[in-house]
């Protein structure tokens, strides 16, 4: 998976979970499973029937389980006896008993559609009432859907067949082999899977568009609903695609296991796509109904890679249990980049993954919730909070380290043996080591320690001495693994910092008429405190020394006090976009760590991001610079250096190419930091009004909501001019826009009314809920939103015991009042912290905000002290 009712489990009466433990013992009891599905869907809005029929063999007496979460189960059958109504729980069916052997099941229920974004997801499209189904079952909601052993040990084969009413389509895992006549309704039959895990079993149905092509004989198929059929970009995707299965066919040696492949754009998907074999589902948000930039399409293209590599590594070899949820996100995160770098268009996909991936990872592995990249697993409830930085960016990093340490072809060898040995059946981590192990020659024993084991970031710095002669006289990584700041908080886990072997490359740059060129490269393991690097000494001194030059292990990079003085005057003089982006990121751990002020870096971005050849990067410098503006810089800076953006954007847009990708990123950045600057909002005004006119740029729709919605959050449009707006795209698209336009505003009974949609309307959607707080909560609306302070503490209990566990997670992430930064909010939240009871999820994402604030007063206090 990638980085949206009235059941019991989004009530909150119901709390979904499966120890790792209950796992374990039935799995060693439960053998053979197969499954066969049948699903009607014309029964309603609200619900579906399902008759699910489990054949399996126990390999003992006594009893077990199957999971079953219905809005009601009208008859269970065991072995051709039906059982008493008591065996149904609200989340179980008991299966009390049991003799060693074989064993029939059927369970015949009523299940709810839901609009959370898990189970069988219902949605019906306001621009034509269509109606459009998408199931989302990682990690343990396959059981919102049919009866079933829901656990990835458990794999089975899976026989679907569907009632659907006319117009639809329906998609499965396997090819359907018996559909009524096109266009309407009855029953689709589909052949059945492999052995493959519920939590990734498939069913899609509803009114969508098919895209059909092939590849070297293999089916492939694109599905959107019928709405933006048109925006649909099948040519590129459909290409990224074929040089995927290309690619992956070819390093892992291994075709591709699934037969047709097909994939899906569905609405309100919570994640960003899913992976279940021949039916991978993604989230409209790679369905481009305006312009974006090419990083846009870079992403989509990332995300396409990611899924695909799942088809070997997590369908085809399938962890054993959630402990290992890192190295099946983790490899395919690494692959993904992997193959873009080398078959795809982007070419520079290591520098994106520098840019974003990496920095996520720093950012997740310096709060206090970290965890080891490795990390147990008690049950399901604790998987959803772990897909995050750690678990996906940082377990990437560390296997780049990795193939840097054993060699990239050793590696995929490796690979190769893993998939030849473990072909449809479940692993662990050492599983994976073992065959790397065996062909690298390399003992990952002591590897698997320090980089799986442990958290924290380690810090590598140069020290460079010069002879007299201007040669280097000597030069030495010094590694360091500094303290957290929240070293000693009250509940957290001590963590011992730890330093580590790490493979890195050491890059000297000497300036030329191009501008500054690596000319010396030295490759070399950093090992203790102290590494020198003697292949250095007596060579000619160059204007800058990069540690972990071409991006090979996981750290955070210093500079030596030359290297900076150079750096700080010419960033823009470095030729090559990874090494740029190495020094951007580590200039914003500075600001984040308290060691550079706000206001710095803005004149860093200022004076060198028109350079920036990269748009993705220039995407993220402008956003880190509102950041560092907005969150990072003495609040009483804040005005100034946004509208210091704001008027250096409005100047650069000359400059830039009519039409370009950079021009449209400017344009939105303009927008976004003209908050207080009347004459700067008066432009964005007429650019949305088309009294002002930017050459080659297209005020499309998405372009349009976003100036709206920063007119919106500098108080300059209204409801009305709103509702205008959302009369000129009025689809769920636009009303989700809409929701973000009228939260935003700095208004108090705009504010008023978004906290009691979120509070209040249970049945609203997790895609519109996201929407809505995040135009909620603005750090430079503090005013307006004081009240709120004290409102959210007091909605924690209620929304921990009424609403679903994802829900309440991010709500309680969202609506945080970062806004109210001080030390008397750590305080607040230092004491609700205090409470025993406190659900240890909530407890989690206080603690982490806890921590954003700690670094959001350290940082400026920094940029105040230069004031």
């Amino acid at each position: 998976m990638s980085r949206d009712d009235t059941s019991p489990a989004d009530t909150g009466a119901v709390r979904e979970n499966l120890t790792r433990d209950e796992a374990r013992q039935r799995a060693a009891r439960v053998r053979d499973v197969r499954t066969v599905v049948h699903l009607d869907l014309t029964t309603g809005s609200e619900s579906f029937a399902a008759t699910s029929r489990l054949s399996f063999r126990t390999t003992e007496d006594g009893g077990t389980f199957v999971d079953c979460t219905a809005t009601t189960v009208h008859r269970v059958e065991l072995d051709g006896e039906v059982l008493p109504h008591e065996v149904v729980e609200a989340t179980r069916i008991r299966l009390p008993g049991l003799h060693a052997g074989e064993h029939e099941l059927t369970v015949v229920a009523t299940m709810a559609y839901r609009h959370e974004g898990k189970g069988l997801h219902r949605f019906v499209d306001p621009s034509d009432d269509r109606v459009y189904l998408h199931s989302q079952f990682e990690p343990f909601d396959a059981h919102l859907v049919y009866a079933c052993f829901d656990q990835p040990d458990l794999k089975t084969t899976f026989a679907l067949t569907v009632d659907a009413p006319e117009e639809w389509v329906v998609v499965s895992n396997g090819r359907a082999i018996e559909r009524p006549t096109e266009g309407a309704a009855g029953r689709w039959v589909f052949e059945p899977t492999p052995r493959i895990s519920t939590y990734i079993t498939a069913v899609v149905a509803g009114s969508y568009a098919r895209f059909a092509d092939e590849h070297h004989g293999r089916e492939l198929g694109l599905y959107v609903r019928r709405s933006l059929a048109d925006h649909l970009d099948t040519p590129e995707i459909f290409e990224v695609t074929k040089q995927g299965l290309d690619y992956f066919e070819d390093v892992f040696a291994t075709p591709y296991p699934f037969g047709k492949y097909d994939q899906l754009f569905v609405p309100e998907f919570s994640a960003g796509a899913m992976e279940n074999p021949g039916a991978i589902t993604f989230s409209e948000v790679y369905v481009f109904r305006s312009k974006v930039t090419d990083a846009n399409r870079e992403r989509r293209a990332e995300t396409i890679l990611h899924e695909m590599a799942h088809m070997w590594f997590g369908d085809l070899v399938t962890m054993r249990w959630w402990d290992d949820l890192w190295l099946n996100e983790s490899f395919a995160t690494f692959m993904s980049v992997l193959a873009q770098a080398d078959a795809t268009r982007w070419r520079n996909a290591w520098v994106t993954f520098l840019d974003a991936e990496k920095a996520w990872a720093k950012m997740q592995d310096q709060l206090p919730s970290t965890h080891p990249v490795a990390d147990e697993m008690p049950d399901v409830e604790s998987v959803h909070q772990n897909f995050d930085g750690i678990t996906y960016a940082k377990g990437a990093s560390v296997l780049r380290q990795l193939v840097a340490w054993v060699g990239q072809d050793e590696f995929l060898a490796g690979v190769r043996n893993y998939f030849d040995r473990h072909a449809w059946g479940n692993t662990d981590l050492g599983d994976f080591l073992g065959a790397l192990e065996d062909a690298s020659g390399r003992d990952l024993a002591a590897w698997r320690d320090e980089w799986l084991l442990t958290t924290g970031v380690n810090t590598l710095t140069p020290e460079v001495r010069l002879a007299d002669d201007g040669t280097y006289a000597e030069v030495t990584l010094v590694q360091t693994a500094p303290a957290p700041t929240w070293a000693g908080l009250p509940g957290v886990p001590a963590r011992e910092p730890v330093l580590r072997r790490h493979r890195v490359a050491v890059g000297v740059y000497r300036r030329t008429e191009a501008g500054l060129v690596r000319d010396q490269r030295v490759e070399l393991d950093v090992e203790g405190e102290r590494t020198p690097v003697p292949e250095l000494v007596g060579i000619p001194a160059g204007e800058v020394v990069l540690v972990n030059d071409d991006d090979l292990t996981y750290a955070k990079v210093e500079l030596d006090a030359a290297s900076t003085d150079v750096l700080t005057r010419e960033l823009h003089a470095l030729v090559e976009p990874l090494p740029r982006a190495l020094v951007w990121s580590s200039t914003w751990d500075m600001v984040r760590d308290g060691r550079l002020p706000a206001r710095s870096y803005v004149d860093l971005v200022v004076s060198n991001v028109a350079s920036e050849t990269e748009v993705g990067v220039l995407q993220r410098l402008l956003l880190r610079a509102v950041g560092a503006a907005e969150r990072y810089a003495d609040p009483g800076m804040r005005v100034e250096l946004l509208r210091r953006l704001t008027l250096h954007a409005r100047a650069w847009l000359a400059d830039l190419a009519p039409g370009s990708d950079h021009q449209l990123a400017v344009v939105r950045h303009w927008a976004a930091t003209a908050r207080s600057d009347a004459d700067q909002l008066t432009a964005v005004q007429q650019l949305l009004d088309d009294e002002l006119t930017v050459e080659g740029l297209e005020l499309d729709t998405d372009l349009r909501w976003l100036l709206v919605t920063a007119l919106a959050r500098a108080g300059v449009v209204d409801e009305e001019r709103i509702a205008a707006e959302l009369a000129r795209d009025d689809t769920d698209l636009g009303r989700r826009q809409a929701a973000t336009a009228r939260a935003i505003r700095p208004d108090a009974d705009a504010k008023e009314h978004a906290w009691q949609q979120l509070l209040e309307d249970s049945s609203l959607s997790h895609t519109v809920s996201r929407q809505i707080w995040g135009g909620f909560s603005q750090l430079d609306q503090g005013d307006v939103l004081a009240s709120f302070v004290s409102r959210y503490f007091d909605a924690l209990g209620p929304v921990w015991r009424e609403r679903s566990l994802d829900w309440a997670l991010e709500f309680s992430e969202g609506m945080f009042p970062q806004w109210a930064a001080s030390p008397d909010l750590v305080d607040q939240v230092d004491a609700t912290l205090a409470d025993d009871d406190l659900p240890r999820p909530l407890r989690r994402v206080l603690l982490e905000q806890r921590d954003t604030l700690v670094r959001t007063l350290d940082a400026r206090a920094c940029d105040a002290a230069v004031g």
